[in-house]
């Protein structure tokens, strides 16, 4: 017997119904982007490997899919380094390209590739799937969507807050409560300074950054494995113990930094993100979290994270300033800003909390029941009518019986049946039946459609 077939972990298949769920979110999504003035481009799956390594810190690099070359692919492969297990100089020799780990770095790309047609400051939304080798665990997936939105080209603070508006327009569209989280790479640069480890922030962010998932006390041990003098450790404690409203933590992260200029940088930035969101166009809740670190390397400065607030599943959004992505690809100091929504985390909490709409999965509303070829040729001018007016509609393909067809219809949730026999034919009607309540009427055949714009509207 054939082995059943399955699919790689990680990775998911989506029935109709839950792509009708995606694509409420999807749709939900691209409106308000569209709204603020958001245009949508699209990238290839795959990118030249050598464009995406290097981008995302060691640990990024590690979960990177990689794409063996065509045909032979240990033609050029090094045997020495193949006999050495020698796997980071065999991995370039054997792969070109590999699987985008987000939207990002390949953003950056395309406005290097494009950068003479394109009307700067450019705002761009991306909705695609991107992969990553990580190990599968809940709401943690190796492939899944990210819906970005960045505005390139321009460095003002005004960009910050308006994503910060459509994080908030977003999810309380969609019914999520969420918290907004907002701190700055500039402040944790200075943190660094303050401790005496300015060299070491990528060690020191990457650490920190996981406080939520694994503890101070587990943090602690990973900064001391990283070589962090037990002294700098023990002077960041009270920074990462730090509590208060937002106002009380910028006051005193403002006075423990006071030596940095790169850190006093930051906590300006932070005011005037704090100054736009006084005016009350955000009803969310937005805090400051000096641990937020966003272990992507390219950050530089505001750096955001959103979290559910009835559900525990890490973020759902993230984001933040770079000041230079481009320039890694030969077009130095076009700043960005940028957020990332992940559908498929939204996608489970909306589950979980029962907030996709009842007759969101319903694909078709209306339904002829086949009773043969002259009922076909009475039915087929009827289901046209419908769809140009777009009612959704369909006819069963052939004469099955009667009990068949109704099965089928009630588990497509279709919400109408239309039944037409010898009797209907001869009086220019037909029959319509709701599927919910049982009940029955008839109705002249050209008004139909008529009936069905009204129940639409």
């Amino acid at each position: 017997m054939a082995q059943k077939p399955s699919i790689p972990k990680g990775t998911r298949d989506f029935s109709p119904f839950e792509m009708a769920r995606r694509n409420y979110i999807f749709d939900t999504v691209k409106s308000i982007f569209k709204l603020y003035g958001f245009q949508q481009i699209e990238t290839p799956a795959m990118e030249n490997l050598s464009t995406l390594t290097g981008k995302y810190g060691e640990e990024g690099d590690k979960l990177l899919f990689k794409i063996l070359n065509s045909g032979d692919f240990l033609s050029k492969a090094n045997e020495g380094d193949l006999l050495a297990r020698n796997s980071n100089k065999t991995t370039f020799q054997i792969s070109e390209k590999g699987l985008r780990y987000d939207l990002t770095v390949p953003f950056a790309r395309y406005v290097v590739q494009y950068q003479g047609e394109i009307n700067f400051p450019f705002r761009r939304f991306q909705i695609q799937p991107v992969w990553r080798a990580d190990r599968p665990q809940k709401g943690r997936y190796r492939e899944f969507y990210q819906c970005d939105v960045d505005i390139i080209g321009s460095d003002s603070l005004l960009n910050e807050y308006e994503l910060i508006q459509i994080v908030d327009k977003i999810f309380s569209q969609l019914g999520i409560g969420v918290t907004i989280k907002l701190n700055n790479r500039k402040v944790l640069a200075g943190i660094a300074e303050t401790i005496g480890e300015e060299n070491r922030i990528i060690d020191i962010t990457i650490a920190i950054d996981k406080l939520d998932k694994i503890g101070l006390e587990k943090v602690n041990e990973e900064l001391k494995g990283k070589g962090i003098s037990e002294e700098a450790i023990q002077k960041l404690q009270p920074i990462l113990k730090l509590s208060g409203d937002n106002t009380e933590k910028l006051n005193r992260i403002e006075q423990v930094i006071s030596g940095s200029k790169v850190g006093q940088k930051g906590v300006e930035e932070i005011k005037t993100i704090f100054a736009y969101l006084k005016g009350g166009n955000v009803a969310s809740n937005v805090e400051l979290d000096l641990t937020l670190a966003r272990g992507l390397n390219y950050y530089t400065g505001a750096i955001f994270e959103v979290k559910a607030n009835d559900v525990e599943i890490g973020s759902i959004t993230g984001g933040g300033r770079y000041d230079d992505l481009t320039g890694i690809f030969g077009l130095p100091d076009i700043s960005g800003v940028g957020i990332s929504f992940g559908a498929d985390r939204i996608y489970d909490v909306m589950e979980q909390l029962g907030l996709f709409p009842k007759d969101q999965s319903v694909s078709t509303q209306v339904m002829f029941v086949n009773f043969g070829k002259k009922e076909e040729g009475y039915c087929l001018p009827l289901l046209n009518s419908l769809r140009k007016a777009g009612i959704s509609s369909e006819i069963y393909p052939s004469d099955e019986k009667m009990k068949k067809q109704m099965n089928y219809a009630n588990r497509k949730g279709v919400k109408y049946v239309i039944l037409v026999g010898e009797s209907e034919i001869a009086d220019g009607t037909v029959t319509l039946r709701n599927m919910e309540s049982g009940e029955q009427i008839k109705i002249e055949a050209n008004r139909l459609t008529e009936y069905f714009e009204k129940d639409k509207g």
